[in-house]
C-alpha cells in the first residue's frame, strides 16, 4: 500500500474528523472547488457534468460500456428510491434481503410505492448467502428482483453480493444493489459480478460533500425504465434522457457539489482508484480495530465480515461507562463517533473512510483510551449477554 501521510492533512481550522460512514472529512482541495459559481445551464457546468458521468463508468472497469450514469439530485436515499421505482415494475416483486436499518428502509420504500416484496431479515450479526436466496428463489416464483445492500453500514457488515447475484441470474431473476457506502471502495465490476443497477451518493467513498446521488444501470434497464417511475422528480429515465439530449439536468442541480466531487474523482484517481482508495480503508480498519481491542473493546462481527467502511463495537459493560459523556469526550479530542443502531445490546460506530490514514487512527484509539481513564472505565468488555448473542448467531 502506498504512503499516504503525505497527502493526508489534518482538517481546516479545527474541525473535527467525521468518523461516520459520510458525510465524512473531505480535502482542503475538495472544499476550495466550491468557492466558484457555476450556470446550470452554462456550456461550462454541462462539460463536467459529462465529465463527472464518465468518470464514475470508468470505476466499473471491463463491462462498463453496458452501463449509463444517470445523476439525481438529493440524499442517498433519494436515490434508492429512484432506482427501485424505476427499475421493478408496478407488476413485479422484490425479495429484499435485510441486515440493518438500510435493507428495511429499501423495504420501507417499496411499500410506500405499493410493490410487493418479501423481506429476508438477518437480523444485526450476520449476512445473507447465496444458498438463502436460492431457497427463496425457488419457491416463489413471483419474484422478480433482489435488493441487496453492500455494505450495511448500520453494523458495518460486508454482504457477499457476488454469491448472491450468481444465485439471483441462475433463478432469472435480476439484482439492485444499494452500494451506498461501498462504491468507490470496493469492487463492483459487471465482468465479475453481474446486477441491473447499483445507486451511492457523492459524500461516501469518493469523499466529496453531500447534494446528490447517483444511479448507474444497464442502458437495456434504463430504456425499459420509461413511464414506471411514481414520481416527477425521482425519475431515472426521464433524467436519463434529458441528460442524453441536453447535457442538462432537469431541474437545478446542485453546481457546487458537482464542483467538489469532480476534485474528489481526481484525487480518487490519484490515489489508485478503487484499489488504492480500498487499500487505506482497508489499513485505517486493521489498526483501529487492532488499537481498540487492545484497550478490550470487542467488534459485534467477526473478522470476515468487517468491512472496511465503519466498525461496530458493543459498549462497555462498566456502569461508569456512558456514551453521550464517550461521545463528547471523543469530540473533545478531535473526533465525532457514531451511535450505534443494534437492538439488542448498546453499540456505537467509528468510521474507517474519508480524509484519514493509519496515523490519524492511532489518534483515535489513543483519544478513546483517554476518555476511557476520564471517565474511570477500567475495562472495556461488553456485556456477556452480547458476545452470547454473537456466538449463538454466528455458529
Amino acid at each position: 500500500m502506498p504512503d499516504t501521510s503525505a497527502r493526508i492533512a489534518p482538517p481546516q481550522l479545527g474541525e473535527p474528523y467525521l468518523l461516520t460512514p459520510g458525510p465524512l472529512t473531505t480535502s482542503f482541495a475538495t472544499k476550495q472547488a466550491m468557492l466558484r459559481d457555476w450556470g446550470s445551464w452554462d456550456d461550462d457546468f454541462r462539460a463536467m457534468t459529462r465529465d463527472m458521468r464518465k468518470r464514475l463508468l470508468t470505476l466499473l472497469g471491463e463491462g462498463r460500456e453496458n452501463f449509463d450514469c444517470v445523476p439525481m439530485q438529493g440524499s442517498g436515499t433519494f436515490a434508492v428510491e429512484a432506482m427501485l421505482a424505476s427499475f421493478v415494475p408496478h407488476d413485479g416483486k422484490a425479495l429484499v434481503l435485510a441486515n440493518g436499518a438500510y435493507g428495511k428502509r429499501s423495504a420501507q420504500t417499496l411499500e410506500y410505492l405499493g410493490r410487493d416484496h418479501v423481506v429476508l431479515d438477518k437480523g444485526d450479526y450476520l449476512p445473507p448467502r447465496g444458498e438463502e436466496v436460492a431457497r427463496i428463489l425457488a419457491d416463489d416464483p413471483a419474484i422478480t428482483h433482489v435488493v441487496a445492500i453492500h455494505c450495511e453500514t448500520s453494523s458495518g457488515i460486508l454482504n457477499p453480493v457476488e454469491e448472491i447475484s450468481e444465485a439471483t441470474y441462475a433463478a432469472g431473476r435480476k439484482l439492485l444493489i444499494d452500494s451506498m457506502s461501498a462504491f468507490g471502495a470496493i469492487e463492483l465490476k459487471p465482468s465479475e459480478i453481474r446486477y441491473e443497477a447499483l445507486v451511492s451518493s457523492a459524500n461516501k467513498c469518493i469523499e466529496g460533500v453531500p447534494g446528490f446521488g447517483f444511479v448507474i444501470a444497464r442502458k437495456s434497464e434504463l430504456e425499459a425504465a420509461r413511464g414506471r417511475s411514481h414520481s416527477l422528480s425521482l425519475d431515472v429515465h426521464a433524467q436519463w434522457a434529458h441528460m442524453e439530449k441536453t447535457g442538462q439536468w432537469r431541474f437545478t442541480p446542485p453546481t457546487h457539489v458537482v464542483a467538489a466531487f469532480l476534485e474528489a474523482l481526481r484525487a480518487h484517481e490519484a490515489e489508485g482508484g478503487v484499489a488504492g482508495r480500498g487499500a487505506r480503508y482497508a489499513r485505517n480498519r486493521d489498526v483501529m480495530v487492532e488499537g481498540m481491542r487492545g484497550l478490550g473493546f470487542e467488534t459485534l462481527l467477526q473478522d470476515r465480515w468487517l468491512s472496511p467502511i465503519i466498525v461496530t463495537f458493543f459498549c462497555p459493560a462498566d456502569e461508569k461507562f456512558d456514551f453521550e459523556r464517550f461521545y463528547q469526550l471523543m469530540k473533545g479530542r478531535g473526533f465525532i463517533i457514531y451511535p450505534g443502531k443494534l437492538t439488542v445490546v448498546d453499540s456505537f460506530r467509528v468510521g474507517c473512510i474519508g480524509q484519514m490514514d493509519e496515523h490519524v487512527m492511532r489518534q483515535v484509539v489513543e483519544a478513546a483510551a483517554a476518555s476511557l481513564e476520564e471517565m474511570g472505565v477500567t475495562d472495556a468488555t461488553p456485556p456477556a449477554i452480547a458476545l452470547e448473542e454473537r456466538a449463538k448467531l454466528a455458529a
